[in-house]
């Protein structure tokens, strides 16, 4: 029975994305769950701008919400990516 080969290390980290990539991608998804979350909260909270919500209209609230955070996030949202990813790019590789 033979052992597998493991690749080195640098043919790894040559198909890995660049860290401010991965860095800001980290940032955009943090910032569009921070906006779902705030968006469920209202939602929650008695503001139904939908009015009354049987269990398959919550359903698709629900997902309308969270594509409708993603797609602000990835749009500039609230400013926070820019900021979380910029910590991030700044902090030395370890």
């Amino acid at each position: 029975m033979s052992t597998p080969a493991i690749p080195p290390i640098s043919a790894l980290m040559a198909n890995a994305p660049e860290r401010p990539t991965r860095a800001r991608d980290a940032a955009q998804q943090f910032e569009a769950l921070l906006i779902g979350q705030m968006l469920r909260g209202v939602r929650e909270s008695g503001s139904s701008w939908l009015g009354s919500e049987d269990a398959s209209g919550q359903c698709a609230t629900d997902y309308a919400e969270q594509q409708f955070a993603a797609v602000l996030a990835q749009n500039g949202g609230l400013g926070l990516a820019n900021m979380i990813a910029k910590g991030l790019e700044n902090k030395p590789t370890e």
